[in-house]
């Protein structure tokens, strides 16, 4: 099984169910968590599901930035609640698709376990959802959660 499994997280549900299949993998094989936020300017205001509040249209990247940190720490919680003792965290920048890919290649990961939505608006379904482009582009395993 994997050794190593990187999970772009950012508070959506399906990244909350990516996180869990993650989780399972990570148990079986006492593998490694990278949980990866991106923070985005969104062009609609949204809810977080770890419970962290809304983040407004008009935030700033340093209140996105720690928001973020919140996020990965939450993940991070979640992971280590279902028996995960190896979890590590970053909150990166740049274009989420292209940073998740180069964040994987950096860390060397086996698989990526990710949601095939996040909290993107309609743009996803116009340009290509981030989901469809890393696994066109990653050169390890990915594993899309709906």
């Amino acid at each position: 099984m994997f050794k190593s499994i990187l999970v772009p997280v950012d508070g959506s549900e399906g990244a909350k169910k990516a996180l869990d299949v993650a989780c399972q993998l990570a148990t079986q094989a006492d593998a490694t968590l990278h949980l990866l936020h991106i923070p985005e300017e969104l062009s609609h205001e949204t809810t977080l599901v770890w419970g962290i509040g809304a983040i407004a249209i008009e935030a700033s990247r340093t209140e996105r930035e720690d928001i973020g940190r919140q996020v990965v720490e939450k993940a991070a919680e979640a992971a280590r609640a279902n028996g995960v003792s190896q979890v590590e965290t970053v909150v990166g920048q740049g274009d989420p698709a292209r940073t998740i890919v180069s964040e994987a290649r950096r860390r060397g990961v086996e698989a990526i376990v990710m949601g095939s939505r996040g909290l993107s608006d309609l743009r996803g379904l116009v340009v290509g959802s981030v989901s469809h482009k890393v696994s066109h582009v990653a050169e390890c395993t990915v594993i899309t959660v709906r």
